[in-house]
């Protein structure tokens, strides 16, 4: 079963749509028979893009792009009403583009900066831009936002990508409620969780390393989630098992409720407990 949105003829725009997640996700909906717009900043990228993406669709001109910096709210909108001109419609809004490279709590404002404007201001100005359209259409449509685990569990290192993509988090729930209080509304919301993912952000070599999933093995679980109507789409990897994505990110909402050190995990003091916790079978601790 596959969510109603996800059929033969209506229409998808992807945004960070010129590589990893973004590109599989475009090549996935064109196979099952989509229209499908590609937005990213990545003019060059993309024109690579759209001749990856016609090659699974069912006629060229099914699938075009649109240059698009997701930071700037005008041209979201420029991109929507590409979209709407050329299709009449948009059954599924993919908000994916994103960056890394942030900084730490109180170095370089202007990665920080840069990061929020489009990990974080991408996907609100893509969800102000098409929401009130979709909702308009009056037939089942579905806004998928990219998220991280790095936005749950938050692990120490890049403060400023955790932050955006815990407020992605919390944008996307807020959405989700929001949409399903709209009497008659069809659209549903999903937070899309990779796992790790050889994509162009992560790699380090041009070989997948062992451990991670690639991109379309998280477009595969998304599709297959979207179906059972789930909202959080949790991705395991060949390293991470769902079990132990479900203890990390227990042990962490712990922290407050036990009060804890904050990212306790990764504190000395508990060390030992959060190895035993792992090591514990399902249900205990």
């Amino acid at each position: 079963m596959s969510h109603p949105a996800l059929t033969p003829g209506r229409a998808a725009v992807v945004m960070g749509g010129a590589s990893g997640i973004g590109l599989a996700a475009a090549k996935r909906f064109a196979g099952l028979g989509m229209k499908v717009c590609l937005a990213d900043r990545n003019a060059e990228g993309l024109e690579a893009a759209v001749k990856a993406v016609t090659a699974t669709a069912r006629a060229p001109a099914d699938v075009f792009a649109v240059a698009t910096d997701v930071s700037d709210a005008d041209a979201v909108n420029r991109l929507r009403d590409a979209a709407y001109e050329r299709f009449g419609e948009v059954a599924v809004l993919m908000n994916n583009a994103g960056v890394g490279g942030g900084a730490g709590a109180w170095e370089h404002p202007d990665r920080w900066r840069r990061l929020l404007e489009i990990n974080l201001w991408g996907v609100i100005n893509g969800v102000q831009a098409f929401t009130s359209r979709m909702l308009d259409q009056g037939a089942p449509c579905a806004i998928i936002n990219t998220g991280s685990k790095q936005g749950i569990t938050n692990p120490p290192g890049d403060v400023a990508y955790n932050t955006s993509k815990a407020a992605v988090k919390a944008l996307t729930e807020g959405l989700a409620h929001q949409l399903r209080n709209v009497e008659g509304g069809q659209v549903s919301a999903h937070l899309l969780i990779p796992g790790y993912t050889f994509t162009g952000m992560t790699a380090r070599s041009t070989e997948k390393p062992p451990g991670a999933w690639s991109a379309e093995q998280v477009v595969d679980f998304m599709v297959e989630a979207m179906g059972k109507g789930d909202f959080y789409i949790l991705c395991p990897d060949n390293d991470v098992s769902r079990e132990m994505d479900e203890k990390r990110i227990a042990w962490a909402a712990d922290d407050l409720i036990l009060n804890r050190p904050a990212l306790s995990r990764w504190h000395p003091d508990h060390k030992a407990a959060f190895e035993t916790f792992m090591a514990s079978k399902p249900g205990a601790g």
